[in-house]
């Protein structure tokens, strides 16, 4: 399945939904964690259009698959 052409902000939005918050804001940047039993950071870039690429890393760093993902973007 496809990735969504989607903004850096659509996918904080996603990410909150499962408990990840803003820590804090560096640049264009986006620093999440998450805190369950260890912390998890994810950094997202502020973009309108995040590449395929960056947004697969995104993914990878949140320890989710690319069909979990969808499935929460979609929600």
């Amino acid at each position: 399945m496809r990735l969504p052409i989607i903004s850096g902000m659509k996918v904080v939005k996603a990410f909150s939904k499962i408990g990840f918050q803003i820590s804090r804001q560096s640049g264009s940047h986006i620093i999440l964690v998450k805190k369950n039993g260890q912390k998890l950071t994810v950094v997202v870039p502020k973009h309108d259009e995040l590449a395929t690429g960056t947004l697969l890393s995104i993914i990878a760093q949140s320890g989710m698959t690319r069909e979990d993902f969808l499935k929460l973007v979609n929600n």
